[in-house]
């Protein structure tokens, strides 16, 4: 495959993780709002010259950063962000797409540890676009350790993606309680269906959330301390406060302001998302245990 010229935007352990991977067979630049100490650290006037970039700008904040920063120079842009806007509801195709045109867009999921990808562990990822041209480029730019496919389904990805971070913080809960394995595999299994639900509503397949980004994704996330979600529920669970985790972690754990998205929109369109409402509680206070309670009844 050809050498691309790559730029990474967003210099958290994804974007540098991805920075990891992709440089493997291709010129690879990065760029972050605050200076890194990293091979290859580039003004973003020069990350921005480049035909394709990665965006791994956290969802929050990715609207006003194309606000104030990008300038469109015809670039490719894989969004490796997975989120929904809390403000407007809307999911990053929307929030990329009002910068971008769909043809200029990819999405990355898949069950993928920054810490792992950084190893040259095997990963798989799955790339998503509605330009499957595209998508098969940034695919083939991959390393040989980690496995790429490509989709067309962008909601379904970005659906599971984004949802997959919400039921990681339940999932963390109920390890946290020491509920046992049965509870959590009943929890991973109930918030599958969920948001399946929640994704066919807005138009995606079936077969995504069976897929890598969707199953793949929430089944790692779902059950491990390496998940930042996981961990925010893990210590709710513990009866740390939400302030105390997030200085802890002194990373962005993107499954909270996901719930509160999930929340309003369920609220407006009236979809039953039993798990994703109880996450929602307890960030608001609700005792972990109660929620369980509730949840079992429900």
């Amino acid at each position: 495959m050809p050498s691309r010229k790559i730029a990474i935007i967003g210099a958290g352990k994804w974007g540098q993780a991805l920075y990891h991977a992709y440089s493997q067979n291709n010129e690879v630049v990065i760029h972050s709002r605050t200076p890194k100490d990293i091979e290859n650290f580039v003004s973003l006037d020069e990350a921005l010259s480049c035909e394709y970039l990665v965006m791994a700008i956290p969802a929050q904040a990715v609207r006003g950063w194309m606000e104030a920063n990008f300038d469109d120079r015809g670039q490719n842009l894989l969004v490796a962000a997975k989120g929904i806007e809390i403000a407007t509801g809307a999911f990053l195709n929307e929030v990329y797409g009002s910068f971008v045109g769909a043809e200029r867009l990819a999405f990355v999921s898949g069950p993928s540890f920054a810490s792992e990808v950084q190893k040259s562990l095997p990963t798989a990822l799955k790339i998503t676009s509605t330009n499957t041209d595209l998508a098969q480029i940034y695919a083939d730019a991959l390393p040989s350790f980690i496995k790429a496919y490509v989709d067309k389904d962008v909601v379904g990805a970005e659906v599971s993606g984004a949802y997959k971070n919400v039921i990681a913080i339940a999932g963390g809960v109920c390890d946290g309680l020491n509920l046992g394995n049965n509870a959590r595999a009943a929890l991973i299994s109930r918030g599958l269906v969920e948001m399946t639900r929640f994704g066919k509503y807005f138009g995606a397949r079936r077969r995504t959330f069976l897929s890598l980004g969707g199953a793949g994704d929430l089944f790692l996330t779902a059950s491990s301390q390496l998940s930042r979600n996981y961990r925010v529920g893990f210590g709710l669970a513990k009866g740390k406060s939400l302030e105390d985790i997030l200085e802890e972690l002194g990373e962005v754990a993107e499954g909270i302001p996901t719930t509160k998205a999930l929340h309003n929109i369920a609220k407006k369109e009236d979809i039953y998302l039993p798990i994703a409402d109880e996450v929602y509680k307890m960030l608001e206070g609700k005792d972990p245990l109660a929620c369980v309670e509730d949840l079992l009844n429900d």
